[in-house]
């Protein structure tokens, strides 16, 4: 008896390592888009939209490179090791943005700087949301699609509160104190976790040796281009707020905050409702829903700043329990390989991530396309998920039936 409670008391202590570690990286990834007013502003950094965009190029490369050997490196290191390693990786991002504060009038040195930031960013989402996405299944076997939909809630509550944050700090005078504040949190878990296994069944020789199932490319195409939907949103939110709809930057700040409160909001109601509205139909009707926004956002008026808000407040909702879900469907249809689907999707959408955030700084300045228009052309690659969405459903029910 006292053996199965201690059993007890340690799942649960790992439990929260795992949900907590969710929080810490969803404020960590939307750090550098949530400053992106500040990085883009002459007074500060004085970034163009092209350098901007670059920023994330190396994040991308390194949350593909990583997400891709997540498995691998599991299976050599540990979970545990690897956990650690990312939550290592988003301290030393954050301290490299901090730091490069004191050289930004050294435009060089201060976008190398960044770029370096980015880097291990990219490294540590790569190695880290694979890892507590597969911990959070194993936790909770009979319930894998409510227990990977609510870490990502928690994962989207972090990204929601980045952006409030930033706008917190900025009205205190530095807004370095959210670089500071996702440091600490990090360090917090990192102390905190130094006495717990963190170990995982799910990775094993036979599973990371077993051949690629027919149905991969097509869960790792609707990753990619789930990337490039949820990427349009999440990084030029408030630069289309402020540069095209003519909104201050409190505004702009704002529209990022009401997309991903919107994107936590819908994955704690699909994680909800699922009783009486199952996965199933969620994964085949969001995609449509992320189509209509993006017709949607191009269409508000200049200084409507009520209907911007609200077409991104939309689009968060749209986007919400999507990831989740390409992850838990496909770990349910390929579960000789479940250890891997996680890294793998994770780095398809990283893929996403990068064509979406550098594609649009080329698109303005070279192919002379506008944001409203690049908004409402990825209505194009949103549509193509739904397609696809529609078709994995079915193999899910050929699957379970």
């Amino acid at each position: 008896m006292a053996a199965q409670t201690e059993e007890k008391v340690v799942l649960r202590t790992e439990v929260a390592a795992v949900y907590g570690a969710g929080v810490a990286q969803g404020i960590a990834l939307v750090t550098f888009p949530a400053a992106g007013a500040i990085f883009t502003s002459p007074l500060h950094y004085g970034l163009t939209s092209t350098e901007y965009g670059a920023l994330f190029v190396p994040q991308a490369v390194m949350a593909v490179a990583s997400s891709l050997l997540a498995s691998k490196l599991t299976r050599r290191w540990g979970t545990k090791r690897v956990f650690q390693g990312g939550l290592a990786a988003n301290i030393l991002s954050m301290g490299l943005l901090i730091a490069s504060q004191f050289i930004a009038s050294q435009h060089a040195a201060a976008y190398a700087t960044l770029l370096l930031a980015t880097t291990f960013m990219g490294l540590a989402f790569g190695l880290t949301v694979p890892v507590i996405n597969t911990c959070a299944a194993e936790f909770f076997p009979a319930k894998a699609d409510r227990a990977v939909l609510v870490l990502n809630t928690l994962l989207g509550l972090g990204t929601a509160l980045a952006p409030a944050f930033v706008a917190v700090f900025v009205g205190l005078g530095f807004w370095w104190g959210l670089p500071v504040l996702v440091a600490a949190l990090c360090a917090t878990l990192l102390a905190f976790t130094l006495p717990l296994a963190l170990k995982s069944g799910a990775v094993s020789a036979t599973a990371t040796k077993s051949k690629m199932p027919a149905v991969f490319p097509a869960f790792a195409a609707a990753a990619l281009l789930y990337g490039i939907c949820e990427t349009m949103n999440g990084n030029w939110a408030s630069i289309m707020m402020s540069t095209k709809l003519d909104n201050d930057a409190a505004t702009a700040s704002l529209a990022l905050t009401f997309f991903w409160g919107m994107v936590t909001c819908g994955r704690l109601l699909f994680a909800t409702i699922e009783r009486w509205f199952p996965a199933r139909w969620t994964f085949v009707v969001l995609p449509a829903a992320i189509t209509v926004s993006f017709l949607l956002t191009p269409r508000v008026p200049s200084q409507a700043a009520g209907l911007g808000l609200a077409s991104f407040a939309f689009a968060g909702l749209a986007c919400s329990a999507m990831l989740p879900l390409i992850i838990s469907f496909g770990q349910k249809q390929m579960p000789a390989i479940a250890a891997s689907v996680s890294g793998g999707m994770i780095a398809f959408y990283q893929l996403g991530y990068g064509l979406s955030a550098f594609g649009v700084g080329p698109l303005e300045s070279l192919a002379g396309f506008g944001l409203k228009e690049i908004f409402a052309w990825t209505a194009i690659p949103a549509l193509a998920l739904a397609v696809l969405a529609v078709f994995l459903n079915r193999q899910q029910n050929t699957t379970l039936t």
